[in-house]
């Protein structure tokens, strides 16, 4: 069989969304945020949003996400998305407004502003990659590092009585009367992801009704962080991350 023949289309099982841009992804092999890239841009594609979606990306892994999503993007300071993606809906109030953040930025620097924009109610998507560790920077302890993790600054594991517990904001920003969406999801297997698309999903239809903000927390692994091979690190956050971070809804509209 010649290639000409396995790319006819009865013959495609798998396309990459168009949405991507030739740009080859640079994260490390097995991490999660290229998964979540591709489920947010199959959705803006299927919804034929892409004219109408603005994301926001701050500083950390998520900075990497203007480079290969091929819609209109803005760059925002450490913790700062929340506060542009709210001046920018605010400002274009018939676009589809969403942050992309790590749990370092989101839960962290920028944790006044996530909490502010959850509180007020601003019409907007956050996703959050939550993988309990600084990715980018060099492995430092996050806010929601679990306890007795290992860390480049909590080398003898997170001591919770000196540096208190993980911070369990997706919980948090649920009680906030503003919010109108709150899950959390995975995407380490194929029906993980699939689950997780159906939450974006969601969430861009909820945009539409003006009725709060949606935010989606993505359980994910850093290898490189860990210090752990993909397969492991997958393995290890399933019997690690997931019971202290759950996995489904955690406030769903009453439609």
């Amino acid at each position: 069989m010649e290639m000409k023949d396995i790319i006819k289309p009865e013959n495609l099982v798998f396309k990459k969304t168009s949405l991507f841009t030739e740009k080859p992804l640079s994260y490390c092999p097995g991490c999660g945020h290229g998964t979540v890239h591709r489920l947010i841009l199959e959705t803006i594609e299927e919804m034929g949003l892409q004219a109408e979606t603005i994301g926001v990306a701050p500083v950390g892994c998520s900075v990497l996400a203007y480079e290969f999503m091929d819609i209109d993007m803005q760059q925002a300071a450490h913790g700062r998305a929340p506060a542009l993606a709210t001046a920018i809906k605010r400002l274009h109030p018939e676009k589809f407004v969403f942050t992309y953040q790590g749990d370092g930025d989101l839960a962290a620097i920028g944790t006044a502003e996530t909490i502010h924009a959850c509180n007020r109610g601003e019409n907007i998507i956050i996703f959050f990659v939550n993988n309990g560790i600084y990715g980018m920077t060099g492995g430092q302890m996050a806010p929601t590092t679990l306890p007795g993790m290992k860390t480049s600054t909590s080398p003898f594991g997170r001591d919770t009585e000196i540096m208190g517990n993980p911070l369990k904001i997706t919980e948090l920003v649920a009680h906030l009367p503003g919010t109108y969406y709150v899950t959390r999801n995975a995407v380490h297997t194929p029906a993980a992801a699939r689950k997780a698309k159906k939450a974006i999903q969601k969430a861009f239809e909820y945009q539409k009704l003006n009725k709060g903000l949606c935010f989606l927390e993505f359980v994910s692994n850093c290898n490189s962080g860990w210090k752990l091979p993909p397969v492991k690190s997958n393995e290890w956050m399933v019997e690690n991350m997931f019971p202290y971070y759950p996995l489904g809804d955690i406030k769903v509209p009453s439609l």
